[in-house]
């Protein structure tokens, strides 16, 4: 049997649970994305709306649905993406981050949240494909997330698919929600420039201190959770990362949806 084709790490951006079926150019992007890369065995999302003290990884073998969110329209109650978890996977992943000394835990209750079944309904409509669940650290910064990430880089080699699932740019008290297709303002077109430029200039150590040297970071990241999927995705592309724009649209005014793979 052929070795498994090393796939790509992702950073995609949720946007609100809206995105699971709205007509957008998110959507649009997202529906298309799986097609576009090799089929995984399986996928690891750390996403935004998973959030710990320290790493910790879902074990269930059925996870559930889970409908984080309030004040949308009673249909996204009703999803359900009935992909099958692997416990195995999800205690080797445990395994690499304490060989790191990172430290982690499983939670074999653990469901699939919003920030991992929005963009997976999209990108893999089957859900045939067993997919476990990551947290990021709120109270960590990036450089830690990039570790975390770094220990994830041999799967890749095994057919599993990293996905970081957060936002590039994410005020929600600054939405204009009276203005679906609303212009990008100026702080946000600022900080997103910067972080573009920062990636496509492979400037790692501008990038890890993005808080201090991206325009408007506070502004745009009031909270950091929705930033570090992207450091995840990062560092499970190795030591030379080769980063590829693969999306950018926003919604809401402020709501940027990049997309990013690292190679």
């Amino acid at each position: 049997m052929d070795a498994p084709t090393r796939l790509p790490a992702l950073f995609v951006s949720h946007g609100s649970p809206l995105l699971a079926v709205e007509d957008s150019p998110a959507g649009r992007f997202l529906d298309g994305l799986g097609d576009a890369l090799p089929r995984p065995r399986a996928i690891v999302v750390a996403s935004a709306h998973y959030a710990s003290a320290r790493a910790a990884v879902g074990a269930h073998p059925r996870p559930a649905t889970v409908h984080d969110f309030n004040g949308f329209p009673a249909p996204l109650y009703d999803i359900v993406y009935p992909a099958p978890g692997d416990p195995d996977l999800a205690a080797d992943i445990a395994a690499r981050l304490e060989d790191a000394g990172l430290g982690a835990s499983l939670q074999p209750a653990r469901g699939l949240d919003h920030g991992v079944w929005v963009p997976l309904r999209r990108m893999y409509t089957q859900a045939d494909i067993p997919v476990v669940p990551l947290s990021v650290l709120p109270d960590a910064d990036a450089a830690t997330h990039i570790a975390i990430g770094r220990a994830l880089t041999p799967l890749r080699d095994e057919g599993v698919l990293v996905v970081g699932s957060g936002g590039f740019v994410h005020n929600l008290g600054d939405l204009d929600w009276a203005h679906r297709d609303a212009p990008l303002p100026a702080w946000a077109l600022a900080f997103s420039d910067w972080m573009h430029a920062a990636i496509a200039a492979r400037d790692w150590a501008a990038l890890v201190d993005w808080q201090q040297q991206a325009p408007n970071a506070r502004h745009s990241h009031p909270t950091v959770e929705h930033l570090m999927p992207l450091f995840v995705a990062l560092g499970a592309a190795g030591e030379a990362p080769e980063p590829r724009v693969l999306h950018r649209s926003h919604q809401l005014g402020s709501l940027a949806l990049d997309a990013f793979a690292f190679d």
